[in-house]
């Protein structure tokens, strides 16, 4: 799939990232990797000297961002020996916001959408605190303007004319807090911030990171169609993170190479809803039950590990911006005429007997082409009964999401 592979940005001694991490990877003092075949004429974003080598037929970015950066990294020399591109040039042109731009995800998720050469603006969007953030990325010398807009009076001006909206506003996990916990909390941001995109941006791409996402997924799509603009296209749940884990824990534990590793993940984006299909792994590779059973948990559990490892400090902040980077960067892929991109995602879906399931799902400018039926044929028997155990729990999450807005709706 062309949305799963590897982009690996090194500057510096210290500063990595792609969409399948590297653990082994080593960096230089200025030493820019990116994996892709492909390449488009100017990106005026990051400049490096000394090395750049390209890996893969695609990336994180997808094989039009990547490359674009790819090419702003070669020399003078080099532009001089290569002057015939057969790729057209980016353009600059979409505009995203951020609700939640000052949070712990918020923070570096924008500065992973700064880096994209397909935005044209980026606005930022929080209660407070977010003209430092804002002020602080204007710096980056890449495409996209950056704009603030604090609390609720700004709010509809941060949205006009935006084509993507993403959504991870809310409190994040703390220790001994499960998903359903947040309920509360985050249900009612969610409501009040979707209400805005419907008033004053009702066609853009909606992508909700706001746990429990198995509930804020069914409440935006209430609230959407309340005010009759609900397009179940446009509407996304970002399980993406889901994704990321299974093919780095799948690459670690086959000692395979990240790049070349795909794991469809299905379900729902918590605890047991959470289903690897690990038998459909690219590429083949046999598991033992044993296996089986400890890579399934620790994907479902991976969020309690970061949640305990920061003890108190925080939940899976900055994977969970690589993630939502990585979907964004495929939405804008998509909107912008690649017809080959593939990402899993919680959607309306009739995959199943339940109204939202996440599959994996074809992109395109409409939003939602496709879904991918062909991951939930022959699955082992373990998968089998991993799905239907899970579907309890998910329909339980999806109504409880739905009654709370149709809850609000009656009191008012």
């Amino acid at each position: 799939m062309a949305a799963t592979s590897a982009t690996t940005l090194s500057i510096g001694s210290t500063a990595s990232f792609g969409s399948k991490a590297n653990p082994v990877a080593q960096s230089k003092a200025f030493a820019v990797k990116f994996n892709s075949k492909n390449c488009l004429r100017s990106f005026s974003g990051l400049k490096a000297a000394t090395s750049v080598s390209f890996e893969s037929e695609s990336s994180f970015l997808g094989k039009e961002s990547s490359a674009a950066l790819r090419d702003s990294f070669v020399t003078k020399a080099q532009k001089q020996n290569h002057r015939t591109w057969n790729n057209p040039q980016p353009q600059a042109s979409y505009k995203v916001a951020i609700l939640g731009a000052a949070g712990g995800i918020g923070q570096p998720l924008a500065l992973l959408i700064k880096m994209s050469p397909l935005v044209s603006a980026l606005h930022l969007y929080d209660v407070a605190n977010v003209k430092g953030v804002a002020a602080d990325l204007s710096h980056c010398n890449t495409p996209s303007q950056v704009l603030d807009f604090t609390g609720a009076s700004e709010l509809a001006n941060c949205l006009k004319d935006v084509n993507v909206v993403v959504i991870p506003a809310g409190v994040p996990r703390k220790p001994g807090m499960t998903r359903d916990d947040l309920f509360n909390i985050n249900a009612n941001i969610v409501k009040s911030l979707v209400e805005a995109v419907a008033d004053n941006c009702p066609d853009a791409f909606i992508h909700i990171i706001s746990n429990p996402v198995n509930s804020t997924v069914p409440i935006a799509a209430e609230v959407l169609k309340q005010k009759g603009v609900y397009d179940p296209k446009k509407l996304f749940g970002v399980t993406t993170l889901d994704v990321v884990r299974a093919n780095t824990f799948v690459a670690e534990k086959k000692n395979l190479k990240l790049i070349d590793v795909d794991v469809p993940v299905v379900g729902g984006h918590a605890g047991i809803t959470i289903l690897p299909l690990l038998s459909k792994t690219k590429p083949s590779v046999s598991f033992t039950n044993e296996e089986v059973q400890e890579l399934t948990v620790r994907i479902q559990n991976a969020g309690t590990e970061v949640v305990e490892a920061k003890a108190g400090a925080g939940s899976a902040t900055l994977s969970m911006a690589y993630a939502a980077a990585r979907f964004v960067e495929s939405s804008l892929r998509a909107l912008d005429g690649d017809s080959d991109v593939y990402e899993c995602s919680f959607v309306q879906s009739e995959l199943t007997e339940l109204p939202f399931f996440a599959s994996r799902v074809k992109l395109g400018k409409k939003g939602v082409e496709a879904v991918i039926s062909s991951d939930l044929q022959g699955l082992t028997e373990y998968e089998q009964k991993a799905l239907e155990a899970l579907k309890p729990e998910l329909k339980a999450s999806i109504e409880k999401g739905i009654a709370f807005v149709q809850k609000q709706t009656a009191a008012a």
